[in-house]
């Protein structure tokens, strides 16, 4: 019964995290320029709030703002084997055309991601705002539920049938055939809002230097239920379905008659051996019940920012390195009386705090000017997610980001670009599952900024990551049980910039 708590306690609960672009709950597209050209890290524009914070100080005098728009969409795709049990679904079943694989589909939809950066630049100084969505950004839905908890519905009348419970069903007139039927549902929504202060400092023409803040402030909500979990039966060559707790109680019940009635017959070894029985399929009847859950979670943390930029001839170089935010977010949770029986609800139960650290991050980028209509770029990005504590953290190693772009200015008021990033995450076969799953991707984005005023630029921009297939075969027992991960991504945006 453990293997049937964890799977319902654990879909619903961690099926919900909407990252688009970066490392564990870090979004790096928080600007519409970076969906244009993800390589910016060593650019000097207003978008350098967030990707290079150092190099704003060279940026000409005055107050600077971009504001932003997105709109993302993602999926999470999963095709799992549970061996040929998902044949059994009544409602929905496998075929041996497809060797009993099916495919769970999950839909994550942020319609609006907004982003402000500002800036006001004086002298040598340069004073930073920062406004952005920096992890999740939307809510994730499973209508279907996953292939990891229908897997053990589907093994609880296998396993039954196996180990003779139709021999008790005789007296009973009934045999189970192994169908089974439910009702899944898991959704959740997921905000990091990220408030940043800092500013920027011109030690000389050539060379400047960033110090700052940041208040992480995170926002979720995780609802599922698991209800109408039915068993297909047999009786007198009639199918029909009976609810599982209910199922589970009559050969409690009958169970418990038959030891009554061999503890009269002096039989008290096979009376015991019954008794335990009935007292084995009341846990199932209980553990059967609907089970309808209900989190939100809050919490906040605050991490330090620094950066440096050097510009040299033709070539700007840049660094940062935002330090790990320390977050512990607090449960308000309702859960439901049959939710409560579960032991492994226990941490996410009202009032307690889950760790989930944001990752220190380092960034080092370059920029050089090839002429002075065309700029290529290239940057790498490091994620230091095992420093972190969070509990999905054992499913990854640290993850490196490898990007590269070029951006030209057809005439004054017309420019493009676009580039490339490639994620790179430390997978372990042992940590990634159906639940909370990451993997490793490529991803391209290309746009057009339009000076429509002196001091007013428009941007548009598409961007699109393209996730490699992960695979993975478990034996369980004499079955196997095969998934294979992937998931989609694509970003539309527009954003304006403005300076004053």
């Amino acid at each position: 019964m453990n293997k049937l708590k964890f799977a319902i306690t654990a879909l619903i609960f961690t099926v919900a995290s909407t990252s688009f672009a970066g490392g564990l709950l870090t979004n790096t597209n928080q600007n519409i320029i970076f969906l244009r050209n993800p390589a910016r890290d060593a650019a000097i524009g207003i978008d350098g709030v967030y990707s290079n914070p150092a190099g704003v100080a060279f940026l000409s005098e005055g107050f600077h703002l971009s504001l932003n728009i997105q709109n993302a969409r993602q999926t999470r795709e999963v095709l799992t084997g549970y061996g040929n049990l998902f044949q059994y679904n009544v409602n929905n079943p496998a075929t041996a055309e497809n060797n009993f694989v099916r495919k769970f589909k999950g839909k994550a939809n942020a319609p609006i991601i907004p982003s402000i950066q500002a800036a006001y630049n004086k002298d040598k100084w340069s004073f930073q705002f920062g406004f952005a969505i920096m992890g999740g950004g939307g809510k994730c839905e499973f209508d279907n539920g996953l292939g990891s908890f229908e897997g053990v519905v589907a093994s609880i009348p296998a396993q039954l049938i196996a180990g003779g419970i139709n021999n008790s069903l005789q007296a009973m007139g009934t045999q189970l055939t192994g169908g089974y039927s439910f009702d899944p549902y898991m959704r959740g929504r997921q905000y990091y809002y990220g408030f940043t202060l800092g500013s920027a400092y011109k030690i000389n023409k050539n060379l400047s230097v960033y110090g700052g803040i940041r208040l992480l402030y995170g926002s979720a909500n995780y609802f599922g239920y698991v209800k109408n979990i039915a068993f297909q039966q047999s009786a007198g060559g009639n199918l029909s379905m009976v609810a599982a707790p209910t199922f589970f109680t009559g050969l409690a019940g009958a169970l418990n008659q038959q030891a009554g009635q061999l503890e009269m017959a002096g039989q008290a070894e096979m009376a015991a051996a019954l008794k335990q029985k009935a007292a084995e399929m009341t846990g199932y009847a209980a553990m059967t019940q609907d089970i309808e859950l209900n989190c939100d979670q809050t919490g906040w943390g605050i991490a330090p920012i620094i950066g440096i930029d050097y510009k040299t001839g033709k070539l700007n170089l840049a660094a940062k390195y935002e330090f790990k935010t320390r977050m512990r977010l607090k449960n308000e949770s309702a859960n439901s009386e049959s939710a409560k029986a579960i032991s492994m609800l226990d941490k996410y139960a009202n009032g307690k705090k889950v760790a989930e650290d944001s990752p220190a991050l380092l960034t080092v980028g370059a920029q050089y000017e090839v002429l002075p209509s065309l700029r290529l770029m290239a940057g790498w990005h490091h994620y230091f997610d095992v420093d972190t504590k969070q509990y999905t953290k054992d499913m990854l190693g640290d993850t490196n980001e490898y990007l590269i772009g070029a951006e030209y200015d057809i005439n004054k008021y017309v420019q493009v670009s676009g580039g490339m990033q490639k994620t790179d995450y430390d997978l372990k076969d042992n940590g990634i599952n159906d639940i909370s799953f990451n993997v490793s991707s490529y991803s391209f984005g290309f746009g057009v900024g339009v000076n429509v005023a002196k001091n007013v630029k428009v941007n548009l921009a598409y961007f699109q990551t393209n996730y490699e297939d992960y695979n993975k075969v478990q034996d369980m027992g004499s079955m196997k049980v095969s998934d294979s991960f992937t998931r989609t991504n694509r970003v539309l945006g527009v954003g304006v910039d403005m300076t004053f």
